[in-house]
């Protein structure tokens, strides 16, 4: 099971160079180097700053969804979630992430056949912390 572990976002301004051009998984061309806007990453991560924060995943639940362990996903907690939202689950106070599920009742799917799905059958506590709205991920 994929757990996580929470981490609050400290805002600061921080802009960056963002080039302008495609970059291409085979040989750049030299021509097409020049600079183009700069890019906040706050602003690009963070659509709502003081209800967002950071989780660092732990576990391979959901590997086929493209979240690996490690990976740093974005949460934000002033979105509603919904049936097939990618959320921060806490069950009987212990963290999760999952897929919700809210078709033929509340289940969390992970995305990995490993695993089975929670149902929650009203014998376990749960609380939607967050919905994952991004992810950071260092090589």
């Amino acid at each position: 099971m994929s757990k996580a572990t929470i981490i609050k976002p400290v805002v600061t301004e921080l802009e960056l160079p963002l080039y302008s051009t495609k970059v291409p998984a085979g040989f750049p061309s030299p021509a097409e180097e020049y600079l183009g806007d700069c890019l906040d990453l706050n602003q690009f991560l963070l659509k709502n700053p003081d209800s967002s924060f950071f989780a660092r995943v732990e576990g391979d639940s959901m590997i086929d969804a493209g979240i690996l362990a490690g990976d740093l996903v974005v949460i934000d907690r002033s979105i509603s979630a919904k049936d097939g939202h990618i959320v921060i689950a806490a069950i009987d106070n212990e963290f999760t992430i999952k897929r919700l599920s809210t078709k033929d009742g509340i289940r969390l799917v992970p995305e990995n056949k490993k695993y089975n799905e929670i149902i929650l059958n009203g014998e376990v506590e749960l609380v939607i912390w967050g919905v994952v709205t991004g992810l950071i991920r260092k090589f």
